[in-house]
């Protein structure tokens, strides 16, 4: 099946075009729904309506990201630094591994910025590192920060802090340090910019690189809390196109609502622990961080040359805000599938016997997803 078609099997029915109108008094709010899910492949059903007669979908390239651009960067510098290119750098030390990574939140500070919400932006930062570097097997262990603005606001900044430290909390790690900058006429008016870096340890005889990874192992999917840190340029533009508010309703899967800023705003789940512990039942080969790229980008980066993976797409619940994005952008499955992590920010490969037991050892809120196998040939297909 192409990957143009795979969610439009699952849709149900199609809804009306999307409003055009400007953005909505957040002090008058609407309510939306969708089309409720049914058994089986519908689980995973993802709406698209005509929007307005306006053509082809948007994209993230549309909305200033080129995705393919950052791939041919990422090639050029190899030619420089040979060993980039994995979602952390490994750094020798004694019978250890040193892994780094660092990384923003993008765009998504554009929202914290109309929502006023700040103090969770610093979880979305130290996520972002910290579910990198463990894809190696790493324990994070110390954690900086680069916080930068016009002019420093004391308060505002001791928001977005205590959200760093939540984070570092965590996932076990110290926020050793960072650096403030006070930069006039460089942002704009009560605006700021994140960077973060976090560094952790693996022993080497137990560092996880995907290199023992043989057709058949199991795909293992942990549920994301929303759009995490990535695809902000794109979701914005939807939201602008939407005319609504940031304070109107959207439908959850457990049947209460939430706002869509509160929606767009989730801080991105911190996978640290939850991985940790898997990875020490044994049996685990590869880990991917589903990012920028999403499924289709990201997910190969584990894999030895000649593998890809098989994805069964009604094998777990993808969240309303999803929905809405592709409803409402008329956005292209494949440019979901490439833009966002449709529910599914953490994805493991382990063996067949290993996944068996870690499903079945699954309890509670930190539910598990069998979402695919790894197969003969590249890249990532749908069925």
């Amino acid at each position: 099946m192409t990957t143009s078609r795979l969610l439009s099997f699952l849709r149900g029915p199609t809804s009306s075009p999307a409003p055009t109108a400007a953005r909505r008094d957040p002090r008058q709010p609407q309510r939306l729904s969708f089309p409720q899910a049914g058994e089986g492949m519908r689980r995973i059903s993802v709406a698209c309506s005509s929007t307005g007669g306006e053509g082809e979908g948007m994209t993230y390239k549309g909305a200033g990201v080129d995705i393919d651009a950052g791939t041919e960067l990422v090639r050029r510098i190899r030619k420089m630094a040979p060993g980039i290119g994995g979602f952390g750098g490994l750094y020798p030390f004694g019978d250890h591994y040193l892994v780094a990574g660092t990384d923003g939140v993008g765009t998504k500070l554009k929202l914290a910025f109309e929502t006023g919400i700040h103090d969770t932006i610093g979880i979305d930062l130290v996520a972002m590192s910290v579910n990198d570097i463990v894809t190696s097997g790493a324990e994070p262990m110390f954690f900086l920060d680069y916080y930068a603005t016009s002019k420093l606001d004391v308060d505002l900044a001791e928001k977005v802090v205590k959200g760093i430290v939540d984070g570092c909390q965590q996932s076990d790690c110290v926020l050793l340090g960072g650096e403030t900058a006070e930069m006039p006429d460089f942002y704009a008016e009560g605006e700021y910019d994140l960077s973060g870096f976090a560094v952790g340890k693996v022993k080497k005889d137990k560092v996880i690189d995907g290199k023992n990874i043989v057709k058949g192992d199991i795909l293992i999917g942990l549920p994301s809390s929303g759009v995490h840190s990535n695809g902000f340029s794109l979701a914005r533009r939807v939201l602008e196109k939407s005319g609504l508010s940031l304070g109107d309703q959207l439908p959850r899967n457990d049947g209460l609502t939430t706002t869509v800023g509160e929606a767009l705003m989730a801080p991105t789940v911190i996978y640290v622990k939850q991985v940790l512990e898997i990875i020490s039942k044994g049996g685990v080969k590869g880990l991917a961080h589903i990012t920028g790229g999403g499924f289709t980008d990201n997910i190969p980066r584990v894999f030895p040359s000649g593998l890809g993976a098989k994805i069964f797409t009604g094998s777990w619940e993808v969240l309303p805000v999803f929905k809405w994005l592709q409803q409402v952008g008329n956005i292209d499955d494949a440019e979901m599938l490439r833009t966002f992590n449709m529910g599914i920010g953490m994805v493991l490969v382990v063996s067949r016997e290993a996944a068996d037991k870690i499903i079945e050892e699954t309890h509670g809120s930190n539910p598990i997803y069998r979402i695919g196998e790894v197969i003969e040939g590249e890249g990532v297909h749908y069925v």
